[in-house]
Parts: structure tokens; C-alpha cells; sequence
């Protein structure tokens, strides 16, 4: 293994590789079943110094990313609950209620001015 370094692992990173080893059962943003991919979704951004995950569906990380900026998912958006009470993402966890779980759409990103 030249170039790669071996460390051992901390006690919270050896807790963090056993929670993701149980596959999850459901997105943390739209609460339907997870698919054969899952995503995980830094609830603080990593460039904002975040470092929590949660599974979310591949659509729901895009739409998340499309709607809400870093800088507000570091600040108000960092918890779940309030992600999903803004109307713009409350809107397409409604739209995405009823669909299968690998369902996949393109996701467009909002117009400015839009919300």
C-alpha cells in the first residue's frame, strides 16, 4: 500500500463505520424506504466544517443542494425538521411521497427570486 497511510481509528470514527455498516431504512429527508442508493447527506456542510451524515435518496441530496445554499444548511437548515418545513422543500417531499424508492427525475436548480 505505498502512499497510503494507516492510522488507527478513534473511538466516535469506529462508531460512525458501524452505524453506516447497518444499511439504514429510511431518508432522512422524505421518510420513504431507501433504494439500492443511498447517499449520504452532510447535515452541516463539510466545506461549512460539518461532519454528521444522514442516508438520503440521490434525488432528495440534489433537490437539497439545489434549493438551499451551504451557508443556510450550516446556519437554520442544519437540523432535518426545519429542512423540511421550508415551503420549497416541503413542497417536493410531498411530490416525492408517493413514488419508489429508486425513482429518479432530473432536478432543476431554483431561479433566483424563486422559493
Amino acid at each position: 500500500m505505498a502512499g497510503r497511510v494507516r492510522r488507527k481509528l478513534g473511538l466516535v470514527e469506529a462508531e460512525a463505520l458501524v452505524e453506516r455498516a447497518a444499511e439504514p431504512e429510511r431518508c432522512v429527508l422524505c421518510g420513504r424506504p431507501l433504494g439500492a442508493k443511498v447517499e449520504w447527506h452532510h447535515l452541516i456542510p463539510k466545506s461549512e466544517g460539518g461532519r454528521e451524515t444522514a442516508p438520503v435518496h440521490p434525488i432528495c441530496h440534489r433537490t437539497i443542494h439545489a434549493l438551499v445554499a451551504n451557508g443556510e444548511l450550516a446556519g437554520e437548515y442544519a437540523d432535518v425538521e426545519a429542512l423540511r418545513a421550508r415551503p420549497d422543500v416541503a413542497r417536493f417531499v410531498r411530490w416525492i411521497a408517493d413514488k419508489p424508492p429508486d425513482f429518479h427525475a432530473p432536478t432543476r436548480r431554483a431561479r433566483v427570486g424563486e422559493a
